[in-house]
């Protein structure tokens, strides 16, 4: 059997090929699979999607009519795929329910220090020649609280950082993590964390629960200096009330490696184009902001169990198992 697999970095390709080898014939796409190529997949039973994957009602269609019967999508999340439709259509759809958790925590840490430090600026400078400390004033995280709004695997290991660099910890999630008590975390209201947080970091999936947990009253319940992260999904934040607090010039700093639209720009060279995305440029221009492009799972470790676990669960539907990787067919009640 040839998998197809769309929206494939370079970085990606040999990994993917090893986990197939053998097994399945791939054939890598660059492009993503959107309502205008989904039509590629046309004669290819099993497809395997990334994260910014269109997987509209149109586009199952598209796919289901050209023969696709099974999608393996190469992440966590999955609230680009219109699971419903899917069931009707009768596709199999599975995910990666998890792979390295640190490769995101730690880069989430990345965003907050160099938004902290002023690391981008400070090297921009010293490109120029500038050596200047001028506007480069930081602060030692050490004492200073943090608040952790989703405590699962990803948010514990973001914890057990935060702990390290000896800080206050406060956590917001539906049942406390026993590894984060442990730690000394205190959980508390969402209001209550947002107002006492110096620095406030995002670790919850997107569903329609948490669509902008983040808005116009929460960022305002903020402290004026804190700092926000963002490394799990963009529709988290309100991304215009975002900018509104930012043009009040609050906050110390806010890191971004998602957008809440940034399918069709993420991933996409698009330096020689004007991106009509007004949002986004507004967020691009403030000097306390940093986005990055959804590359805080982008570690060799990450992407390799990621494909690993890709490769087994089209081994697993090709011989009719079963696997809490699995959204479709739903997993029958009792």
């Amino acid at each position: 059997m040839e998998i197809l697999a769309f929206g494939v970095q370079a970085d990606e390709k040999p990994l993917i090929e090893k986990a197939f080898a053998g097994v399945h014939d791939v054939r890598c796409l660059d492009v993503f699979l959107t309502e205008d190529t989904a039509a590629i997949a046309a004669g290819h039973e099993v497809i395997s999607t990334s994260v910014n994957a269109q997987l509209n009602a149109e586009v199952l269609r598209t796919l289901a009519a050209g023969g696709t019967a099974m999608i393996a999508q190469r992440s966590t999340g999955f609230n680009n795929i219109d699971l419903e439709v899917a069931e009707h259509l009768g596709l199999t759809i599975a995910r990666v329910s998890t792979y390295s958790p640190y490769s995101v925590a730690e880069f989430a840490w990345t965003l907050a220090m160099a938004v902290n430090r002023r690391i981008v600026r400070a090297s921009n400078r010293t490109r120029d020649f500038d050596f200047r400390l001028d506007g480069l004033m930081g602060r030692d995280m050490r004492g200073r609280t943090v608040g952790v709004l989703g405590t699962g695997k990803i948010g514990e290991a973001f914890t057990r950082i935060a702990h390290g660099f000896g800080m206050q910890l406060l956590g917001w999630d539906l049942a406390p993590a026993p590894g984060c008590v442990e730690l000394g975390m205190k959980y508390v209201d969402k209001d209550e964390l947002l107002a006492a947080a110096d620095l406030v970091s995002l670790h919850v999936p997107l569903l329609p629960a948490t669509h902008h947990l983040i808005g116009a009253d929460e960022l305002r319940a903020m402290k004026d200096e804190a700092i926000l992260v963002n490394s799990s999904r963009g529709g988290l934040i309100d991304s215009d009330a975002l900018v509104a607090e930012l043009r009040k010039g609050r906050f110390a700093g806010v890191g971004l490696d998602v957008y809440e639209a940034e399918a069709g720009l993420f991933y996409i060279d698009k330096s020689m184009e004007a991106v009509d995305d007004d949002t986004l440029a507004r967020l691009m221009t403030f000097p306390n902001v940093l986005v990055t492009s959804h590359q805080a799972y982008y570690t060799a470790d990450a992407v390799a169990q990621i494909v690993d676990t890709t490769a087994r669960n089209v081994d697993d539907y090709v011989a009719g198992r079963r696997s809490e990787n699995v959204l479709v067919p739903a997993a029958p009640t009792r």
